[in-house]
């Protein structure tokens, strides 16, 4: 069952703010008490997990009650925007390469000693104002343990992709070392039909028969060492390596309303190893604890993608009429260095204070070519092809908190950035930039198990420097125009978080929040020199943005035993004046007015199965020569079932699109854009990857079983 506990005195003396249970020692036994409005942490302990079988880390995170986890975002730069919602024995994983998912996936199950979730401000400034956060409490059981995974899934052509994945924990004492390697590879198969059509009248011009392959392989090797002898006094170093390869096939068959059919390729082929070496370390100071964090990352770019078309059918040996190819050769660092201090109690308040230096650089130079009848290749001139472009920003924050009452909890913090930003090549930029981002959180506890957070804080995009350069997108025959002059879009962010236990097990939780935006980024006209107006990102204007989100997340024990339902749903407004219509309309990209998801499991025995059902509204890029709108054909389904033989090991068959829907997308064209539209047309895309079929084993090995 669910257990709660308070914060303890070693909690309350980490550098975190968040318990530690150091590997050389064995912890104790924690039973404690009913919850209380002065409790602000709720701990599950292992056994609570033991229904759900979890062969890693990351399966007993995914049966925590009510907790969506939050991957943060690892192309942001910097470190502490990249944060997401989950820390291991009070420390955020010093990587940014590895997704919380990978790291979690590291983690034998049987490592894991207890899960805590409490509110942002208990594990340190880069989490304040997230309502909720998991402490993963890993065991301090000297030995071995690990788990292997091996899978395999066929597509609904027959072809079958196998994977392997393993990992190790070594604990010798206050030392650890994690190990770690997966294969990950992916293959897809896509089917599908497009309509070109006259967006005015209505006459189909042509229709397209594609099926497409996409096979990408992520492979990784990572390690990581740490030696831990308390909360303030630990070391931890950690390297990833992964030689990234992505391949897209697809053949069209194109066939006019007037003419022959003929034949169409694109081919993409993707290059793109990265490393990232990175560490921590974490001493005594003044009462409190200094932490220095240090992050480096390379990643490169080898990348082409052509189009080819043709006179005829390949199977009549047609011959190559034309197309266009594209190369792309990029190179990405980035330094992260970070100082923090903090203290628990000083002078009534826990308080934290720090800076962080980055430096990023991106040197990227991209040549499209068209291609003639005779095989030959002709240079076409982007906007901006070939550019450095270099950022060197640093950051200062203070961040101070202080309980008011046993239930009432107030914090607040200030940080300000400085940043200066270099753009050489076919363009020449310079600009410097300053921000003030100050935050404050209200956490309250009002009673009858009742848990509010109230949150404001001033958020600063980061700026994704491969919107500066040019590229072209083959497979929609549109180039993205890189825009030098591009600003980081700033936001006003005020959130509303209510939740409270039900049904013993249960969490019902309720998101609210609203989003005031200045320099909004979206879609701009850019011109070149000749005048020619070219699609890119840039900034538009202030927006506004509205949502509310509603979990339920409970056990049905006493309808079916072992039941357990958690249902999401969310629903938002977004409003922003269109640059060339002047309009209003919603953002562009993923911003859904609706979305649901159900997932429903039940766990009997030796036996598991559920189903997850998900669905939402269009969405739609609002682009300055075209709107691209993308919906489903129906919800997307996904079902497992799962046998134990023992308990450690587990055999799972799953089934991905379990309804057989396509997804489909609407594309209206204007050219040369919607300012100007001199013709206009609709193409309309149906896919479908019908169903998928996985099996997987996964074995654990050495530790302590959950409940031993």
């Amino acid at each position: 069952m669910i257990k709660f506990a308070s914060l303890t005195a070693a909690l309350l003396a980490s550098a975190a703010h968040a318990q530690v249970t150091p590997p050389g020692t064995q912890p104790p036994v924690v039973t404690p008490p009913t919850a209380t409005p002065t409790q602000r942490t709720t701990v599950y302990e292992a056994a609570f997990f033991e229904t759900f079988a979890p062969s890693t880390a990351l399966d007993i995170v995914r049966r925590v009650p009510g907790f969506s986890l939050e991957e943060g975002d690892a192309d942001v730069r910097g470190f502490a925007g990249a944060a997401g919602n989950v820390v291991i024995n009070g420390v955020r994983p010093s990587s940014k390469a590895a997704t919380l998912e990978t790291t979690l996936a590291r983690i034998p199950a049987n490592s894991v000693l207890r899960v805590e979730v409490g509110p942002g401000d208990l594990f340190g400034a880069e989490y304040s104002g997230k309502s909720q956060v998991i402490n993963v409490i890993l065991s301090g059981v000297g030995g071995t343990s690990g788990n292997v995974t091996l899978s395999a899934r066929r597509v609904y052509t027959g072809r079958i992709t196998p994977n392997a994945a393993g990992s190790v924990i070594i604990q010798r004492g206050a030392s650890t070392i994690n190990l770690a390697v997966a294969s990950e590879r992916n293959y897809i198969a896509d089917a599908g039909t497009d309509e070109l059509s006259n967006f005015v009248t209505g006459d189909l011009r042509e229709s397209r028969r594609k099926f497409i392959i996409y096979h990408d392989n992520d492979t990784y090797v990572s390690g990581s060492w740490a030696i831990e002898h308390a909360a303030d006094k630990a070391i931890r170093l950690n390297a990833r390596w992964e030689p990234s390869i992505y391949e897209v096939e697809q053949d069209v068959r194109v066939v006019p309303v007037s003419g022959a059919p003929r034949d169409e390729r694109l081919l993409q082929y993707n290059d793109e190893p990265s490393y990232e070496i990175g560490g921590d370390i974490t001493r005594p100071l003044a009462g409190g604890a200094i932490k220095l964090v240090a992050l480096a990352t390379h990643a490169k770019k080898d990348n082409f993608s052509a189009s080819q078309r043709y006179d005829g059918l390949l199977s009549e040996d047609a011959e190559l009429i034309g197309g266009f190819e594209q190369t792309q050769q990029a190179q990405f660092d980035e330094r992260i260095g970070r100082i923090s201090w903090s203290h628990q109690d000083l002078a009534g308040l826990s308080f934290e204070a720090g800076a962080e230096a980055v430096v990023n650089t991106l040197d990227s130079n991209v040549e499209l070519f068209v291609l003639n009848p005779a095989g030959g290749r002709t240079r076409i001139d982007l906007p901006i092809d070939n550019a450095i472009v270099k950022e060197t920003r640093g950051e200062a924050f203070v961040n101070v908190g202080r309980s008011i009452s046993p239930a009432l909890r107030v914090d607040a913090g200030l940080n300000y950035e400085y940043s200066r930003l270099k753009v050489r090549g076919d363009a020449i930029a310079d600009r410097t930039l300053r921000f003030l981002k100050p935050n404050a959180t209200i956490d309250w506890k009002p009673g009858g198990d009742w848990h509010t957070q109230l949150t404001v804080r001033r958020n600063v995009a980061q700026l994704d420097f491969y919107d500066f350069i040019s590229a072209a997108e083959l497979s929609n025959d549109r180039v993205n125009a890189g825009n030098e002059n591009l600003l980081p879009q700033r936001t006003w962010e005020f959130r509303l978080t209510v939740d409270r236990p039900i049904l013993e097990e249960g969490i019902v939780r309720l998101d609210a929040g609203h989003d005031l935006v200045s320099l909004l980024q979206d879609r701009v006209l850019v011109f070149d020199d000749e005048g020619e107006g070219f699609d890119a990102p840039g900034n538009i204007g202030t927006g506004k943005r509205y949502f509310a989100k509603l979990t339920l997340d409970a056990p049905l024990v006493k309808l079916w035993s072992g039941l357990r339902v958690k249902f999401t749903g969310q629903i938002q407004r977004t409003r922003v004046e269109d640059p060339i219509s002047g309009e209003l309309r919603n953002f562009s990209g993923g911003f859904r007015d609706w979305e649901w998801s159900l997932d429903v499991r039940r766990d009997a025995g030796a036996f598991s199965y559920g189903l997850e059902v998900a669905d939402g509204d269009e969405f739609t890029f609002f682009r300055t020569d075209e709107f691209d709108s993308s919906f489903n054909g129906g919800p997307f389904g996904e079902a497992f079932v799962e046998y134990r033989a023992d308990a450690r090991t587990a055999i799972a068959l799953e089934v991905d699109n379990l309804f057989n829907t396509g997804s489909k997308r609407e594309r209206l064209i204007f050219s040369p854009n919607r300012a100007v539209p001199q013709s206009s047309f609709r193409e309309f895309r149906e896919r479908n990857r019908h169903l998928n079929f996985g099996l997987t084993l996964k074995r654990s090995f050495g530790g302590v079983t959950a409940g031993s």
